[in-house]
């Protein structure tokens, strides 16, 4: 009770105007995320978990489970998605009903009436990094236990499947003049499963005209020594002459860094990424020497930033839209319209981010580009809307 007292005392010190234009965003807003959450939910999560309930016997209860820890991340994507059709609606609403022209007549400006508009899509910008950051993240990782568990499937806290690394560097010739930089170890595993690497293969390509490959039935890594321990394993080298030599062991130290352990105990996927987790494997990409996983680590990390501003980006260009004078946008139209928005601005930041990760565009630079030329559209539709 006190809370909502502080809530609705602090509610009365906003002025009347914007209270009663964030009141009609608030209630499409709300309609809005639970439509496009319920269309997303029912296409990416609910037909899967069906098939799974019928096919692999998957109890109800875990379903339920694994649906509920599902919505955080399909709320990320209907947020910005429902900014667009709140404000493209309840402007467009307001001016088909001559009040906005009323606003105007009054002295109050285009720029003024949509200032709620932007504050709205400011606190959704928030609310979406903060999902998409720490809970998203967390919420996808419980579910995939849930399944994995119901399914009747292992899991450990700290397990990785098909673990690979690849480390670059110098290649080391017979001559001095003879070392050039490329790929010098290939690291390679079936599972990760407490701090235990099964079924290990590593490639050594570091001095050149020599190929060594090391197989074992398990690793670990050792950190007293700094080294990799590998047990029950052969190391085959293949020599320039074409000779090959074969060794078997019990117990085997190599030099190798942690970077695969470091690897497999992040997530695979840049989605359940945090930031933080984020930018340590970007850290862990760039000490081994690996050009390729560092630009694309670059990129993910600055759309974990650029998603959440496009709730901005829509809040400006739906409000501006629908502000303009003599608007007349039905729900169906607007509905359309909105679709059409998101399609394009989506294929924008497709596109921009492919070029940053092929090394086109500087990556760090690629995903913002679309949140740039987006926010500079919707300036210009606002200056047309304020005439």
């Amino acid at each position: 009770m006190k809370f909502l007292s502080w809530v609705s005392s602090k509610w009365r010190l906003i002025p009347l105007l914007d209270r009663w234009l964030l009141g009609e965003l608030i209630q499409i807003l709300l309609f809005a995320i639970v439509a496009f959450t319920v269309v997303c939910l029912s296409a990416g999560v609910m037909f899967d978990l069906v098939r799974k309930i019928v096919e692999f016997h998957l109890p109800l209860h875990f379903a339920l489970q694994a649906f509920s820890l599902r919505v955080p991340y399909f709320l990320v994507i209907s947020f910005p998605m429902s900014t667009l059709l709140c404000t493209l609606l309840a402007y467009s609403r307001l001016s088909s009903n001559s009040e906005l022209t009323a606003l105007r007549s009054l002295g109050i400006t285009t720029r003024r009436m949509i200032a709620p508009a932007l504050v709205l899509a400011i606190f959704m910008t928030g609310l979406t990094f903060v999902f998409n950051d720490v809970i998203v993240p967390r919420a996808n990782s419980s579910a995939d236990v849930v399944l994995k568990r119901a399914l009747g499937k292992s899991i450990a806290t700290e397990k990785g499947k098909h673990v690979t690394f690849s480390r670059f560097g110098q290649i080391r010739g017979a001559k001095a003049e003879d070392t050039n930089q490329g790929l010098t170890h290939l690291f390679y595993s079936r599972e990760f499963n407490r701090d235990k690497m099964q079924d290990v293969t590593v490639i050594d390509l570091s001095r050149l005209g020599y190929t060594q490959m090391l197989k074992a039935n398990r690793g670990v890594w050792n950190e007293q020594k700094a080294m990799w321990e590998f047990f029950d394993g052969n190391i085959l080298t293949l020599t320039p002459t074409g000779s090959m030599n074969k060794i078997k062991f019990d117990r085997y130290l190599y030099s190798l860094d942690s970077g695969p352990v470091k690897v497999a105990k992040l997530p695979k996927d840049a989605i359940n990424m945090t930031v933080a987790q984020a930018m340590e494997a970007e850290k862990i990409y760039k000490d081994a020497g690996n050009r390729k996983e560092v630009r694309k680590i670059k990129v993910r990390i600055q759309e974990k930033f650029t998603l959440p501003m496009t709730c901005l980006v829509f809040g400006l260009i739906g409000s501006s839209l629908g502000a303009r004078p003599n608007s007349r946008t039905s729900r169906i139209q607007g509905f359309g319209i909105c679709i059409l928005l998101i399609f394009g601005y989506y294929t924008l930041s497709f596109s921009f981010s492919s070029l940053g990760l092929i090394g086109t565009l500087p990556p760090v630079l690629a995903p913002w580009l679309p949140i740039l030329i987006s926010l500079a559209a919707g300036g210009v539709l606002l200056h047309q809307s304020s005439k």
